[in-house]
Protein backbone atom coordinates (compact mmCIF):
# COMPACT_ATOMS: atom_id res chain seq x y z
CA UNK A 1 0.00 0.00 0.00
CA UNK A 2 1.33 3.46 -0.93
CA UNK A 3 2.66 5.50 1.96
CA UNK A 4 0.88 8.75 2.85
CA UNK A 5 3.03 11.94 2.96
CA UNK A 6 4.62 12.54 6.39
CA UNK A 7 3.25 9.22 7.67
CA UNK A 8 5.48 7.86 10.42
CA UNK A 9 8.12 5.54 9.01
CA UNK A 10 8.36 1.93 10.26
CA UNK A 11 11.54 0.77 11.96
CA UNK A 12 11.83 -2.29 9.71
CA UNK A 13 12.98 -1.47 6.15
CA UNK A 14 11.25 -4.61 4.85
CA UNK A 15 7.95 -2.82 5.50
CA UNK A 16 8.90 0.02 3.13
CA UNK A 17 7.96 0.28 -0.53
CA UNK A 18 10.83 0.44 -3.01
CA UNK A 19 10.01 4.09 -3.79
CA UNK A 20 10.37 5.07 -0.13
CA UNK A 21 13.68 3.22 0.09
CA UNK A 22 14.88 5.08 -3.01
CA UNK A 23 13.94 8.42 -1.42
CA UNK A 24 15.78 7.53 1.80
CA UNK A 25 18.85 6.40 -0.15
CA UNK A 26 18.75 9.70 -2.06
CA UNK A 27 18.59 11.50 1.27
CA UNK A 28 21.92 9.97 2.36
CA UNK A 29 23.66 11.77 -0.52
CA UNK A 30 24.65 15.42 -0.41
CA UNK A 31 22.63 17.83 -2.53
CA UNK A 32 25.01 17.92 -5.51
CA UNK A 33 25.18 14.10 -5.69
CA UNK A 34 21.40 13.83 -5.39
CA UNK A 35 21.03 16.36 -8.22
CA UNK A 36 23.33 14.24 -10.38
CA UNK A 37 21.22 11.18 -9.66
CA UNK A 38 18.00 12.98 -10.58
CA UNK A 39 19.54 14.21 -13.82
CA UNK A 40 20.10 10.62 -14.94
CA UNK A 41 16.60 9.39 -14.12
CA UNK A 42 13.53 9.34 -16.34
CA UNK A 43 11.08 12.22 -15.94
CA UNK A 44 8.46 9.88 -14.46
CA UNK A 45 10.93 8.37 -12.00
CA UNK A 46 12.16 11.79 -10.92
CA UNK A 47 8.63 13.02 -10.31
CA UNK A 48 7.77 9.97 -8.19
CA UNK A 49 10.90 9.97 -6.04
CA UNK A 50 10.82 13.77 -5.61
CA UNK A 51 7.23 13.67 -4.39
CA UNK A 52 8.14 10.85 -2.01
CA UNK A 53 11.19 12.78 -0.75
CA UNK A 54 9.10 15.89 -0.13
CA UNK A 55 6.74 13.92 2.10
CA UNK A 56 9.40 11.84 3.80
CA UNK A 57 9.64 13.68 7.09
CA UNK A 58 12.15 12.67 9.76
CA UNK A 59 14.18 9.57 9.00
CA UNK A 60 15.71 7.94 12.09
CA UNK A 61 19.41 7.19 11.78
CA UNK A 62 18.80 3.47 12.37
CA UNK A 63 16.30 3.20 9.51
CA UNK A 64 18.52 5.24 7.22
CA UNK A 65 21.45 2.94 7.94
CA UNK A 66 19.32 -0.18 7.48
CA UNK A 67 18.18 0.94 4.01
CA UNK A 68 21.72 1.77 2.94
CA UNK A 69 22.99 -1.54 4.34
CA UNK A 70 20.34 -3.39 2.32
CA UNK A 71 21.49 -1.59 -0.83
CA UNK A 72 25.13 -2.28 -0.04
CA UNK A 73 24.50 -5.93 0.83
CA UNK A 74 22.69 -6.44 -2.44
CA UNK A 75 25.60 -4.91 -4.37
CA UNK A 76 28.08 -7.15 -2.55
CA UNK A 77 25.92 -10.20 -3.16
CA UNK A 78 25.89 -9.42 -6.86
CA UNK A 79 29.68 -9.23 -6.80
CA UNK A 80 29.93 -12.57 -4.99
CA UNK A 81 27.59 -14.16 -7.50
CA UNK A 82 29.58 -12.76 -10.43
CA UNK A 83 32.68 -14.42 -9.03
CA UNK A 84 30.91 -17.80 -8.95
CA UNK A 85 30.51 -17.83 -5.16
CA UNK A 86 26.75 -18.24 -5.02
CA UNK A 87 26.81 -19.99 -1.63
CA UNK A 88 28.54 -17.02 -0.06
CA UNK A 89 26.04 -14.69 -1.72
CA UNK A 90 23.12 -16.68 -0.29
CA UNK A 91 24.65 -16.63 3.19
CA UNK A 92 25.26 -12.90 3.01
CA UNK A 93 21.73 -12.13 1.85
CA UNK A 94 20.11 -14.32 4.51
CA UNK A 95 22.01 -12.44 7.19
CA UNK A 96 21.22 -8.99 5.81
CA UNK A 97 17.65 -9.22 4.50
CA UNK A 98 14.36 -10.77 5.43
CA UNK A 99 13.86 -14.26 3.85
CA UNK A 100 11.38 -13.14 1.18
CA UNK A 101 13.54 -10.24 -0.02
CA UNK A 102 16.71 -12.35 0.11
CA UNK A 103 15.12 -15.08 -2.02
CA UNK A 104 13.89 -12.55 -4.57
CA UNK A 105 17.29 -10.88 -4.89
CA UNK A 106 19.10 -14.22 -5.10
CA UNK A 107 16.81 -15.40 -7.88
CA UNK A 108 17.59 -12.29 -9.88
CA UNK A 109 21.31 -12.77 -9.36
CA UNK A 110 21.34 -16.48 -10.27
CA UNK A 111 19.72 -15.80 -13.63
CA UNK A 112 22.33 -13.22 -14.62
CA UNK A 113 25.64 -14.51 -13.25
CA UNK A 114 28.66 -13.29 -15.17
CA UNK A 115 32.33 -14.03 -14.60
CA UNK A 116 33.69 -10.77 -15.95
CA UNK A 117 35.43 -7.89 -14.12
CA UNK A 118 33.05 -5.33 -12.64
CA UNK A 119 30.07 -7.55 -13.47
CA UNK A 120 28.43 -6.54 -10.18
CA UNK A 121 28.34 -2.99 -11.50
CA UNK A 122 26.45 -4.08 -14.60
CA UNK A 123 23.43 -4.68 -12.39
CA UNK A 124 23.66 -1.24 -10.76
CA UNK A 125 21.58 1.67 -12.00
CA UNK A 126 23.64 4.12 -14.04
CA UNK A 127 22.75 7.08 -11.82
CA UNK A 128 23.92 5.24 -8.70
CA UNK A 129 27.14 4.12 -10.37
CA UNK A 130 27.84 7.63 -11.64
CA UNK A 131 27.44 9.04 -8.14
CA UNK A 132 30.15 6.75 -6.80
CA UNK A 133 32.72 7.03 -9.61
CA UNK A 134 32.46 10.55 -11.02
CA UNK A 135 35.17 11.90 -8.70
CA UNK A 136 37.59 9.11 -9.54
CA UNK A 137 40.68 9.67 -11.71
CA UNK A 138 39.88 9.54 -15.46
CA UNK A 139 42.08 6.44 -15.83
CA UNK A 140 40.02 4.62 -13.20
CA UNK A 141 36.75 5.64 -14.80
CA UNK A 142 38.08 4.53 -18.19
CA UNK A 143 38.92 1.11 -16.77
CA UNK A 144 35.42 0.74 -15.32
CA UNK A 145 33.67 1.99 -18.46
CA UNK A 146 35.60 -0.53 -20.60
CA UNK A 147 34.01 -3.36 -18.62
CA UNK A 148 30.43 -2.07 -18.88
CA UNK A 149 27.88 -2.77 -21.63
CA UNK A 150 28.01 -0.08 -24.29
CA UNK A 151 24.64 1.42 -23.42
CA UNK A 152 25.59 1.75 -19.74
CA UNK A 153 29.05 3.09 -20.63
CA UNK A 154 27.35 5.74 -22.77
CA UNK A 155 25.07 6.76 -19.89
CA UNK A 156 28.06 7.11 -17.56
CA UNK A 157 30.02 9.21 -20.06
CA UNK A 158 27.01 11.46 -20.63
CA UNK A 159 26.81 12.20 -16.91
CA UNK A 160 30.45 13.28 -16.57
CA UNK A 161 31.64 16.90 -16.87
CA UNK A 162 32.74 17.82 -20.41
CA UNK A 163 36.46 17.99 -19.63
CA UNK A 164 36.44 14.67 -17.82
CA UNK A 165 34.52 13.10 -20.71
CA UNK A 166 37.41 14.00 -23.01
CA UNK A 167 40.03 12.66 -20.59
CA UNK A 168 38.17 9.37 -20.11
CA UNK A 169 37.63 8.81 -23.82
CA UNK A 170 41.31 9.46 -24.56
CA UNK A 171 42.33 6.88 -21.99
CA UNK A 172 39.85 4.33 -23.30
CA UNK A 173 41.18 4.82 -26.82
CA UNK A 174 44.76 4.27 -25.66
CA UNK A 175 44.03 1.44 -23.25
CA UNK A 176 45.68 -1.94 -23.84
CA UNK A 177 45.64 -5.02 -21.62
CA UNK A 178 45.39 -4.28 -17.90
CA UNK A 179 47.02 -6.21 -15.08
CA UNK A 180 44.33 -8.33 -13.35
CA UNK A 181 45.59 -7.18 -9.96
CA UNK A 182 44.94 -3.57 -10.94
CA UNK A 183 41.37 -4.49 -11.84
CA UNK A 184 40.89 -6.24 -8.48
CA UNK A 185 42.29 -3.21 -6.65
CA UNK A 186 39.88 -0.87 -8.41
CA UNK A 187 36.96 -3.18 -7.59
CA UNK A 188 37.96 -3.15 -3.91
CA UNK A 189 38.18 0.64 -4.04
CA UNK A 190 34.60 0.86 -5.24
CA UNK A 191 33.50 -1.42 -2.41
CA UNK A 192 35.21 0.91 0.03
CA UNK A 193 33.43 3.93 -1.42
CA UNK A 194 30.10 2.16 -1.13
CA UNK A 195 30.82 1.21 2.48
CA UNK A 196 31.65 4.84 3.30
CA UNK A 197 27.98 5.65 2.83
CA UNK A 198 27.34 3.58 5.94
CA UNK A 199 29.33 6.05 8.03
CA UNK A 200 26.40 8.48 8.09
CA UNK A 201 26.07 9.28 11.78
CA UNK A 202 23.45 11.98 11.91
CA UNK A 203 19.72 11.90 11.49
CA UNK A 204 18.50 13.55 8.32
CA UNK A 205 15.26 15.17 7.30
CA UNK A 206 13.41 14.80 4.05
CA UNK A 207 10.72 17.27 3.21
CA UNK A 208 10.34 20.35 1.05
CA UNK A 209 13.62 22.09 2.09
CA UNK A 210 15.57 19.03 0.91
CA UNK A 211 13.76 19.00 -2.43
CA UNK A 212 14.39 22.74 -2.91
CA UNK A 213 18.09 22.32 -2.14
CA UNK A 214 18.39 19.44 -4.61
CA UNK A 215 16.55 21.29 -7.37
CA UNK A 216 18.67 24.39 -6.82
CA UNK A 217 21.68 22.29 -7.82
CA UNK A 218 20.01 20.46 -10.71
CA UNK A 219 20.25 21.72 -14.28
CA UNK A 220 17.42 23.93 -15.52
CA UNK A 221 15.91 21.29 -17.80
CA UNK A 222 15.66 18.79 -14.94
CA UNK A 223 14.26 21.42 -12.59
CA UNK A 224 11.63 22.51 -15.13
CA UNK A 225 10.58 18.94 -15.90
CA UNK A 226 10.16 18.07 -12.22
CA UNK A 227 8.25 21.22 -11.34
CA UNK A 228 5.89 20.91 -14.32
CA UNK A 229 5.21 17.27 -13.47
CA UNK A 230 4.48 18.06 -9.82
CA UNK A 231 2.31 21.07 -10.64
CA UNK A 232 -0.23 18.92 -12.46
CA UNK A 233 -0.94 16.87 -9.33
CA UNK A 234 0.03 19.16 -6.45
CA UNK A 235 0.30 22.90 -7.27
CA UNK A 236 0.46 23.77 -3.56
CA UNK A 237 3.58 21.63 -3.14
CA UNK A 238 5.19 23.32 -6.15
CA UNK A 239 4.50 26.74 -4.66
CA UNK A 240 6.08 25.72 -1.35
CA UNK A 241 9.17 24.41 -3.16
CA UNK A 242 9.49 27.57 -5.26
CA UNK A 243 9.40 29.77 -2.16
CA UNK A 244 12.54 28.01 -0.91
CA UNK A 245 14.40 27.97 -4.22
CA UNK A 246 16.67 30.68 -5.61
CA UNK A 247 16.71 31.37 -9.35
CA UNK A 248 18.44 34.00 -11.49
CA UNK A 249 15.60 36.54 -11.32
CA UNK A 250 15.77 36.34 -7.51
CA UNK A 251 18.96 38.39 -7.71
CA UNK A 252 16.49 41.28 -7.50
CA UNK A 253 16.27 40.37 -3.79
CA UNK A 254 20.00 41.02 -3.27
CA UNK A 255 20.91 44.51 -2.05
CA UNK A 256 23.23 46.79 -4.03
CA UNK A 257 26.30 46.01 -1.92
CA UNK A 258 25.67 42.30 -2.40
CA UNK A 259 25.33 42.68 -6.17
CA UNK A 260 28.62 44.57 -6.27
CA UNK A 261 30.27 41.68 -4.39
CA UNK A 262 28.87 39.20 -6.90
CA UNK A 263 30.00 41.28 -9.90
CA UNK A 264 33.60 41.10 -8.67
CA UNK A 265 33.52 37.36 -9.44
CA UNK A 266 31.78 37.51 -12.82
CA UNK A 267 33.50 38.43 -16.09
CA UNK A 268 31.73 40.76 -18.52
CA UNK A 269 31.32 38.15 -21.26
CA UNK A 270 29.46 35.75 -18.98
CA UNK A 271 27.38 38.58 -17.52
CA UNK A 272 26.31 39.72 -21.00
CA UNK A 273 25.25 36.18 -21.85
CA UNK A 274 23.37 35.69 -18.57
CA UNK A 275 21.43 38.96 -18.95
CA UNK A 276 20.35 38.09 -22.50
CA UNK A 277 16.96 36.76 -21.33
CA UNK A 278 16.73 38.60 -18.00
CA UNK A 279 13.90 40.99 -17.25
CA UNK A 280 14.50 44.69 -17.86
CA UNK A 281 14.14 45.27 -14.12
CA UNK A 282 16.95 42.84 -13.31
CA UNK A 283 19.15 44.20 -16.11
CA UNK A 284 18.75 47.73 -14.75
CA UNK A 285 19.45 46.65 -11.17
CA UNK A 286 22.64 44.78 -12.06
CA UNK A 287 23.98 47.33 -14.57
CA UNK A 288 23.08 50.12 -12.16
CA UNK A 289 25.70 48.73 -9.79
CA UNK A 290 28.44 49.06 -12.40
CA UNK A 291 30.21 52.15 -13.67
CA UNK A 292 28.40 53.97 -16.47
CA UNK A 293 31.07 52.95 -18.97
CA UNK A 294 31.05 49.27 -17.91
CA UNK A 295 27.25 49.16 -18.03
CA UNK A 296 27.24 50.66 -21.53
CA UNK A 297 29.74 48.05 -22.73
CA UNK A 298 27.56 45.25 -21.39
CA UNK A 299 24.49 46.64 -23.15
CA UNK A 300 26.45 46.91 -26.41
CA UNK A 301 27.65 43.33 -26.05
CA UNK A 302 24.06 42.14 -25.52
CA UNK A 303 22.83 44.14 -28.52
CA UNK A 304 25.42 42.82 -30.96
CA UNK A 305 25.71 39.31 -29.52
CA UNK A 306 23.35 37.76 -32.03
CA UNK A 307 21.46 34.47 -31.54
CA UNK A 308 22.70 32.29 -28.67
CA UNK A 309 21.68 28.89 -27.36
CA UNK A 310 19.16 28.99 -24.53
CA UNK A 311 21.22 26.33 -22.74
CA UNK A 312 24.31 28.59 -22.85
CA UNK A 313 22.32 31.45 -21.31
CA UNK A 314 20.92 29.19 -18.60
CA UNK A 315 24.37 27.78 -17.80
CA UNK A 316 25.77 31.31 -17.43
CA UNK A 317 22.86 32.26 -15.19
CA UNK A 318 23.34 29.13 -13.07
CA UNK A 319 27.03 29.92 -12.54
CA UNK A 320 26.11 33.38 -11.28
CA UNK A 321 23.39 31.90 -9.05
CA UNK A 322 26.02 29.53 -7.61
CA UNK A 323 28.19 32.54 -6.75
CA UNK A 324 25.24 34.26 -5.04
CA UNK A 325 24.43 31.15 -3.01
CA UNK A 326 28.06 30.68 -1.98
CA UNK A 327 28.39 34.29 -0.83
CA UNK A 328 25.09 34.05 1.06
CA UNK A 329 26.21 30.87 2.85
CA UNK A 330 29.45 32.64 3.78
CA UNK A 331 27.44 35.53 5.24
CA UNK A 332 28.93 38.02 2.79
CA UNK A 333 25.63 39.05 1.19
CA UNK A 334 21.98 39.16 2.24
CA UNK A 335 18.98 37.98 0.23
CA UNK A 336 15.75 39.62 1.34
CA UNK A 337 13.10 37.26 2.69
CA UNK A 338 15.44 34.26 3.10
CA UNK A 339 16.42 32.83 6.47
CA UNK A 340 17.00 35.55 9.06
CA UNK A 341 17.76 38.23 6.49
CA UNK A 342 14.58 40.14 7.44
CA UNK A 343 15.84 40.40 11.03
CA UNK A 344 18.80 42.55 10.04
CA UNK A 345 18.44 46.23 11.02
Amino acid sequence: MARRPHEKLPTDPSQLEGLTKAAILLLTLDASQAATVLKQMSAEGVEEVTRELAGLGRVPMELQRAVVEEFYSTALAMQSASEGNLDHAKSLLKGALDPATAAKVMQQIQTQVQRTPFSFLQRAESENLLTFIQEEHPQTIALIVCHLPHHKASEILSGLPAQKQVEVVKRIANMDQTNPQVIRDVEKGLETRLSNVLSQSSERMGGIPTVAEVLNLADRATEKSIMEGLEVEDPDLVEQIRRLMFVFEDILLVDDRGIQAVLKEVDNEELSLALKTASEELQNKILGNMSERAGSLIREDMEFMGPVRVSDVENAQQRIVDIVRRLEEAGEIIIQGRGDADLVV
